[in-house]
């Protein structure tokens, strides 16, 4: 039995398996987008975005208490942000303390700016004045930040792109060098406790994911050979030491140039799952593999999308046996439930947004028996939501 229904135009719909479907109210207002969906320990869904008003940016969140989306908090705002459709703000929550970041612009090239963090420890009445996750100097590209709750404080890992701006190029446009990857633990006032380069070329800018498992963290990502074979690659922290990046699967995908399409892991003590967009000899494909020692070896993967894919994908683990994985097709936000067995069932759609880069990456997050999704509406520029019960 399918366990996921389409989205309909109803605020609320019953069909015949049972399964209840509800647009949510969004807290964002007009001229929003750039959507991030995260769940806390304690179950608490937590929704942030970037409005534009007045040549500002604001980035904002709100929680979901019940069915009701608490009144927004704005957590910085400024008028020389980077706002990019795939380089969305992220925010995580470690009991009282958040975490959350944005992009400023640190010079006049298109590709030089910061991250810059702001934290609070007290449930965001108060925030940190923001400040610069970096500390390389360099006027390039800094971005495509992952942030999870991590014991006491949290583990952010994120594209860096010191080495992209070489001596004496710093007046000229573009990349020159190559994009590495680093990873830090930050503690709740963002002071930072470490700091590693994982990986020393890494594609430009997809976006980075990570998860928790049982013995730490892993960080998947699009790595970029020599040959520019971009396939998708996990590090792990294994007993303080980062282990030697290695493609989880071999597609085999060569392209000149970054396609904008980073994967999106999810953990569960000793299950990791895996989905990722790929494109060797031109034949799109979304694909999702499993692992049960987690993230040291993966399952073949398997293949879910129906037609042509732009990817765009998210993940979300439901038991020990399956996940549910979104994606786009066209103009389509898709989702199926795939099991680590190879089965996968039907897959359904769940809204119609826009295939353009101003809708961004549809985002999805579970609470309990509930999967919640985010999109922005390419039409009227506003963050849309709704909830799906399996």
């Amino acid at each position: 039995m399918l366990f996921f229904l389409a989205v309909g135009c109803s605020l609320e719909r019953k069909e015949d398996v049972g399964a209840i479907i509800r647009q949510l109210p969004s807290p964002a207002k007009s001229e929003s987008g750039e959507p991030f969906l995260t769940t806390s320990h304690e179950g608490v869904v937590y929704l942030s975005w970037i409005e534009a008003r007045n040549d500002s940016s604001f980035l904002k969140y709100s929680y979901l208490n019940e069915d009701q989306w608490a009144e927004p908090i704005t957590i910085s705002l400024g008028r020389n942000w980077f706002v990019n459709w795939a380089d969305y703000p992220v925010i995580a929550i470690n009991d009282k303390a958040i975490m959350a970041h944005f992009l400023e612009r640190s010079g006049d090239s298109p590709y030089a700016y910061d991250v810059k963090l702001v934290a609070s420890s007290d449930s965001g009445i108060h925030w940190t004045t923001p400040s610069r996750l970096h500390d390389d100097g360099k006027e390039a590209e800094h971005g495509f930040v992952t942030i999870l709750p991590y014991k006491e404080d949290f583990f952010i890992t994120w594209l860096d792109g010191r080495n992209t701006v070489m001596e004496g190029m710093e007046e000229h446009e573009g990349h020159h060098g190559v994009m590495t990857l680093r990873a830090a633990i930050i503690d709740r006032t963002g002071k930072k406790l470490n700091e590693w380069e994982l990986d020393d070329r890494t594609c430009d800018c997809c976006q980075t994911t990570a998860a928790i498992t049982a013995a730490g963290p892993v960080v998947l990502y699009r790595d970029r050979s020599g040959e520019e074979i971009r396939d998708i690659s996990i590090t792990r922290l294994v007993n303080d030491q980062w282990t030697t990046p290695e493609a989880i699967h071999h597609d085999g995908w060569k392209i000149n140039g970054c396609p904008v399409n980073g994967p999106h892991v999810a953990a569960s003590n000793q299950l990791v799952a895996v989905a990722w967009f790929t494109a060797p000899s031109d034949s799109s494909r979304v694909n999702v593999a499993f692992s049960r020692d987690q993230g040291k070896t993966f399952e073949n993967p398997i293949q879910v999308n129906d037609s042509t894919t732009i990817g765009r994908v998210d993940i979300e683990i439901l038991d020990e046996e399956s996940a549910s994985v979104s994606w786009m097709e066209g103009d389509k936000i898709k989702v199926a439930r795939v099991y680590f067995d190879g089965r996968k069932e039907k897959p359904l759609i769940v809204a119609t947004s826009s295939s353009t880069r101003s809708s961004g990456f549809p985002q999805m997050t579970r609470r309990g028996d509930q999967l919640i999704f985010a999109w922005t509406d390419d039409d009227v520029k506003t963050v849309r939501l709704a909830t799906l019960k399996f």
